[in-house]
């Protein structure tokens, strides 16, 4: 046995695969989200392991408000590694309601924050394909239900 080598932590019950199925999720970082879009990108979508970039504000940041000018570039390049080299064929963006990122950050109404996200998702989604016009791009609105369920609507331009 190596003497540099270490006792695991701990040891994933999930068996590693290396297929890469050229789907990525744009999404906000909120973690009390992360299930729920985990949730719709895998089961309902059918993106076992998809690539993901969690961000404050999620596809905010590729809708050209200038707060968010550092964000935005570092997300393209993320994605334009990820169009090169893991050869992504399919982004998803995803919001959701209520986001502290647009109250907080961009200083949206409460009352406004719906209507500029989606005036966002538009924008977001002609950022993406400007990377390659043969992404193809969907988007989704996450909104909690009053029963405590997490319904997605999907967002048509």
């Amino acid at each position: 046995m190596d003497a540099d080598r270490k006792s695991p932590l701990y040891e994933s019950a999930s068996r590693f695969d290396a297929e890469r199925i050229r789907a990525a999720a744009v999404y906000c970082s909120d973690g009390r989200f992360g299930e729920h879009f985990d949730d719709l990108l895998q089961n309902a979508l059918r993106l076992p392991r998809y690539d993901r970039l969690a961000v404050p504000g999620g596809a905010a940041c590729l809708a050209s408000h200038f707060s968010a000018y550092r964000e935005e570039e570092g997300v393209v390049e993320q994605l334009r590694f990820l169009v090169q080299v893991h050869g992504l064929e399919q982004v998803v963006l995803i919001a959701h309601e209520n986001c502290a990122f647009y109250g907080e950050r961009l200083g949206v109404s409460p009352l406004q924050i719906e209507t500029q996200q989606r005036e966002d998702m538009t924008k977001a989604v002609r950022r993406v394909h400007s990377l390659s016009r043969d992404l193809a791009v969907s988007a989704f609105f996450a909104r909690i239900h009053r029963s405590g369920q997490v319904h997605f609507e999907l967002m048509e331009f």
